[in-house]
């Protein structure tokens, strides 16, 4: 994957563009690939602005945001669940397949960790802040 560049040479590069350069010159003047000085230009005539576009999936998204709530009442409920067992709950609950340690995840994410005791078991709790 390519690296990204700093606002600044993006707007210095649009700037020379708008100022009369061709895309090429200002790409070469630069010292950046012609191909991103023409990708550059697209996104200010599309957008307005030579910023980057957001990256990555937006947060809070996916098929397990739905089912928090139901996740979270089902380790208050028996803390010592094991990550199969509430998969197994969350599909015959809400027919929703999802993998052990994406369970995990969204658990760790809302607060919870998983505290062992001292005889060799262990149970979720949520995390003091």
């Amino acid at each position: 994957m390519g690296k990204g560049y700093s606002l600044d040479l993006r707007e210095r590069i649009a700037a020379r563009v708008e100022a009369g350069h061709s895309r090429r010159e200002a790409a070469r003047h630069f010292g950046v690939s012609e191909s991103c000085a023409v990708k550059l230009m697209q996104r200010v005539a599309a957008t307005g602005s030579p910023a980057p576009a957001p990256q990555g999936r937006p947060a809070g998204g996916g098929k397990l945001a739905p089912c928090q709530q139901f996740l979270i009442g089902c380790v208050r409920a028996k803390p010592d669940i094991t990550m199969p067992e509430l998969a197994a709950e969350l599909l015959a609950a809400h027919g929703v397949e999802a993998d052990p340690s994406s369970l995990s995840r969204v658990l760790c994410q809302a607060g919870f960790s998983y505290k062992k005791s001292a005889d060799g078991g262990g149970a979720r709790t949520r995390r003091r802040r």
